[in-house]
């Protein structure tokens, strides 16, 4: 009798065991369906884009008549141009974090394997001009990659030492104060190339540009500025403020399109000015 009795409990037990697993399923299923009608009935909301924000300000849109290989290096996007040798324009972002990085200047100059045409060493030796980083090693102090990689040839130009450790170092002096005051600005430098060169130094055959340019912009100050400065290679007469032009003027001369995620009328406002004493004085 025990054993009939202790058959038959587990014959109900298996009843029970198995309405409740029917039931489980049938609420589990009820549970499925009214989730989907809620989830359809309140789609997840679009990603909205940050106010404020302008997309990559780093962008170069580059004269369609000149060579361009693209680059992307940890701090700075290159523009390359294989038969001058030199590149187009170097671009970077510099916040007031990155001037007050502590990575130690580099002197490793190097060759980029992936950029066609990339100078020499030897192309500058004995030449009489030093090896002018477009992007400065002191902007580059927030990453020890940024700072190797700033030493690449596609960041070099031939620039007279009078240029290099004279005015052009002040601008970019200048810049890394205008960082830690609006907290981000963004630059884009080169050469211009719309006339023939000063001369061709190396086996490469290097064009040396006579003149430079540079553009800023603050385009999350309040007002949104921008400058532009053209320099001789050499001495520049008078200082920088003897260089101060709009960015528009430096896009006729370059055929760049610079800034060009910016909205429209942002673009022609910060575009359009050439206020120096306006950067001159900033204060933090």
């Amino acid at each position: 009798m025990s054993y009939k009795y202790r058959k038959s409990s587990r014959r109900k037990s298996s009843r029970k065991s198995l309405s409740s697993l029917i039931l489980t399923f049938v609420l589990l299923g009820c549970f499925w369906v009214a989730n989907t009608l809620t989830c359809c009935n309140n789609p997840e909301p679009e990603m909205q884009q940050v106010p404020g924000e302008y997309g990559n300000l780093m962008k170069v849109v580059t004269n369609p008549d000149v060579p361009s290989q693209l680059k992307s290096y940890t701090g700075m996007d290159v523009s390359f141009n294989a038969d001058c040798h030199i590149p187009n324009w170097v671009s970077w972002e510099l916040t007031e974090e990155k001037t007050n990085g502590t990575v130690p200047r580099g002197d490793e100059f190097f060759v980029d394997p992936e950029i066609k045409g990339c100078a020499y060493d030897y192309d500058y030796r004995g030449s009489g001009y030093d090896r002018g980083h477009m992007a400065p090693a002191g902007d580059m102090k927030w990453s020890q990659k940024a700072m190797d990689e700033c030493f690449s040839f596609a960041n070099m130009c031939p620039q007279l030492h009078s240029l290099n450790n004279g005015s052009w170092k002040s601008l970019e002096e200048k810049c890394r104060t205008w960082a830690q005051i609006d907290g981000k600005i963004y630059i884009v430098c080169g050469p211009i190339m719309d006339e023939t060169p000063l001369e061709y130094i190396g086996d490469s055959k290097v064009w040396v540009p006579r003149r430079f340019f540079k553009v800023i912009i603050a385009p999350y100050s309040t007002p949104a500025r921008g400058i532009g400065f053209i320099m001789p290679n050499g001495t520049v007469v008078g200082g920088m403020q003897n260089c101060a032009v709009s960015i528009d003027e430096v896009e006729k001369l370059t055929g760049h399109d610079f800034f060009s995620t910016l909205p429209d009328d942002v673009e022609e406002q910060i575009e359009s000015q050439c206020n120096f004493h306006q950067w001159s004085t900033l204060k933090k």
